[in-house]
């Protein structure tokens, strides 16, 4: 077969942008709250949406020519689309590995699922909660365990300080607080 009609990997990695990407050979840690999230999300694609639009682009494939039919061809594509959130979804899920951080209520250093208070130069304190990478909202001050970020507060204690590189410069940053606690 010629080697323009092969694909040399089956990942839909390549297609993701970097920020959802996972370092090499290690599983996707993830909080309870966003596995159930994904799992939600994976239910909803397989049990409702990929039904219907089957069902659609069924009754378009019966209304006769096929090229020039906006619903058989706009619901192939999005059939297409469905399947690849799904399939990346599976692949997700299965590398999961959640992390409650319920279980670790009594822990003085900041890992995976903490929910860090820290101080920076000018006194302004912000507030960031160390997730999954599919978890990740700098809005809600939920932060990819693989960023910059968290990879600089990661093992710290409070009052321990970490220096944090950024466009303007290197950072400090204090850690005021360490709370394990379930995230809503």
């Amino acid at each position: 077969m010629n080697k323009a009609f092969t694909r040399e990997t089956d990942s839909d990695d390549d297609e993701l942008e970097p920020a959802l990407k996972l370092p090499a050979g290690v599983r996707n840690y993830i909080t309870p709250q966003g596995q159930r999230r994904l799992q939600n999300e994976l239910d909803e694609l397989w049990k409702v949406e990929r039904p219907a639009l089957v069902k659609t682009i069924t009754w378009a494939a019966s209304n006769g020519d096929r090229s020039e039919n906006g619903d058989y061809i706009y619901g192939k594509k999005r059939l297409r689309e469905i399947d690849r959130r799904i399939r990346f979804l599976r692949r997700r899920l299965d590398l999961s590995e959640v992390v409650d951080p319920a279980l670790r209520k009594q822990c003085e250093q900041v890992f995976f699922s903490a929910t860090v208070t820290v101080c920076d130069d000018s006194g302004v304190e912000n507030t960031y909660s160390i997730v999954g990478v599919d978890e990740a909202d700098v809005a809600r001050g939920r932060i990819s365990w693989v960023s910059p970020l968290a990879m600089a507060l990661l093992k710290l204690r409070v009052g321990d300080v970490a220096n944090l590189r950024t466009p303007a410069g290197v950072s400090e940053l204090e850690v005021i607080r360490i709370v394990y606690a379930e995230l809503d």
